[in-house]
């Protein structure tokens, strides 16, 4: 199969969209499967394609946090604005690609993460002999209305992502119908110009994630590859002699007479959950990462610790499933913080308070802890990765 285009190729991926039929708390786009967002597995499928130009997202710009999270350590240039609606939304990004002039835009949903590379490249061997085409997927099942009168299902098709277009037909197509906004694809557009649309097969595994039955399939099919990794991670700091009014422990302010001493603010917890995560991924310790040397941890807040930990776990294709945690301490008491600690450790990993296990234990009086001179934690973190992945970072 040929995948030589002319003149190179564009991806365009409307993503402004705020997908409430999936029931998620987030944009569907934005929700997390298989350790990576619904997004980036969509733009993963088509940054590593030989003619590619340019790929563009367009987002609500309200989503920007979320965009940049999504897209963290990819090579892309900035999101273009989404408008009202979809339609609109295409039009800024089409206006975006400045100097396509001839060439191939591809228009993929961002919520198509299961698109085959071999649909992609069918589609683009097509465009050498047409101005338009889609994927389709013939009807397998028996097609009748709601009195049930049959109708011929090989007469009649399901339209997927990517379309693909001469930009100069795509973009006249929008300019003329830009007051109809009864189009529900690109491809109608085109075709309401009197252009024929090419028909390529897809597959059925190049679904639309909509509903959160969708949502839960692909996390199904996702997860089908996944292995689990457990990771162990210790950290222990030493009491400063200096008086203080607290103590920062699993992210959270103790009321205390001592502080611990350390570079950064010193929190054992945090840095034993951050040494465990890089441990799922063999992504050497915190002392390598910020080194104390390095003056502009100086005082830091721990959480962007574990953050960049989360980020090289998330890049690598992974999450985080379960945290176990015990601290050593025999002061001060852990008992009447334990659930304002697993509420602000789920938060940072973006867990279920019921994943984080937080358990406290004295040293009955023996060793520097029970001496009262620190405290130290353990950390056990169980993870899910694809087995095979790659290092995609900054």
């Amino acid at each position: 199969m040929s995948t030589d285009t002319k003149s190179g190729f564009h991806v365009l991926i409307p993503a402004a969209g705020n997908g409430s039929r999936a029931g998620a708390a987030l944009p569907k786009q934005y929700v997390r499967v298989g350790g990576k967002t619904i997004l980036r597995h969509t733009i993963e499928k088509f940054i590593a394609l030989s003619g590619l130009k340019s790929l563009r997202v367009i987002i609500d710009p309200s989503h920007i946090d979320l965009y940049l999270d999504s897209v963290s350590g990819l090579d892309l240039p900035p999101p273009v604005h989404g408008g009202t609606t979809r339609q609109e939304s295409v039009y800024n990004g089409l206006c975006a690609l400045n100097d396509a002039q001839d060439d191939i835009v591809l228009i993929h949903d961002a919520a198509r993460p299961f698109v085959q590379t071999e649909s992609i490249l069918k589609i683009l061997d097509v465009m050498n002999e047409t101005d338009a085409a889609t994927l389709i997927i013939p009807m397998a099942d028996t097609l009748v209305d709601a009195d049930y009168r049959a109708h011929d299902r090989n007469k009649i098709f399901g339209v997927q992502t990517p379309q693909a277009f001469k930009f100069s037909f795509i973009k006249s197509a929008h300019e003329m119908e830009m007051e109809d906004e009864t189009f529900t694809d690109d491809a109608g557009l085109v075709s309401a110009m009197g252009k024929k649309i090419t028909l390529v097969n897809g597959t059925r595994d190049n679904f639309k994630i909509t509903t959160n039955e969708d949502l839960i399939m692909a996390e199904k099919l996702f997860s089908s590859n996944f292995e689990t990794r457990t990771a162990m991670g210790y950290d222990i700091h030493a009491f400063d002699p200096a008086p203080s009014d607290k103590v920062i422990l699993g992210g959270i302010e103790i009321p205390h007479t001592r502080r611990l001493m350390g570079h950064s603010d010193a929190d054992v917890v945090l840095h034993a959950l951050t040494d465990a995560i890089l441990g799922t991924i063999a992504g050497g310790d915190i002392g390598q990462l910020f080194p104390p040397t390095d003056m502009q941890w100086k005082g830091a807040d721990s959480t962007i610790f574990v953050t960049e930990a989360l980020r090289r776990l998330h890049a690598k294709g992974g999450r985080v499933l379960h945290a176990d945690i015990t601290i050593l301490a025999e002061e001060p008491k852990i008992g009447p913080h334990r659930d304002k600690m697993a509420a602000r450790i789920a938060d940072i990993l973006g867990l279920d308070p019921s994943r984080i296990g937080l358990k406290a234990t004295t040293m009955e009086g023996l060793g520097a802890i029970g001496r009262r001179e620190g405290i130290a934690a353990h950390v056990l973190v169980t993870v899910t990765i694809p087995p095979n992945h790659e290092i995609i970072l900054s």
